[in-house]
């Protein structure tokens, strides 16, 4: 069989290699019932979903004509290197600074990927974002995040 799309071949590994390793995870908890699900019950039903979405995926890229056999390009380590440093940033300092420093300075640093990043909207995205934040997970769901520094 002749691959026809390198990008949906990857995706479709990624995603089944993804949905697997959720579902194998959640078989560690207790799945409950269905009327009473437990912890493991949504993890594994989404990870088994995610999986046949990826036999989808790679069913089209045997199937599928694309242009030039869609090839993978290079990958784009800015972007990557902003949103995984973000992430990682927000998980560490979270405890340490509060949400109102952590959150804004973790959407800058996740902006600062994109090509068309400038300070100002930046800034702007960085209120906008921590300030609906606040209001649904703090103040709506009442959850216990710290707020200010330690």
């Amino acid at each position: 069989m002749k691959i026809k799309s390198q990008k949906d071949l990857v995706s479709g590994i990624a995603l089944i290699a993804v949905g697997a390793a959720f579902a194998i995870g959640a078989t560690n908890y207790s799945f409950g019932t269905a009327i009473r699900p437990g912890p493991g019950y949504f993890p594994f039903g989404l990870g088994i979903i995610l999986a046949i979405l990826g036999l989808f995926v790679l069913f089209e890229a045997y199937t599928r004509d694309r242009k030039n056999g869609d090839p993978i390009g290079a990958i784009p380590w800015r972007p990557l290197i902003c949103v995984v440093g973000a992430i990682v940033f927000f998980g560490f300092f979270l405890p340490k600074l509060g949400f109102l420093i952590s959150f804004p300075i973790m959407i800058i640093i996740t902006s600062a990927g994109g090509r068309e990043f400038t300070w100002k909207d930046a800034v702007l995205n960085a209120f906008i974002l921590t300030a609906m934040s606040y209001a649904i997970f703090i103040y709506g769901l009442q959850l216990t995040i710290p707020v200010w520094p330690t």
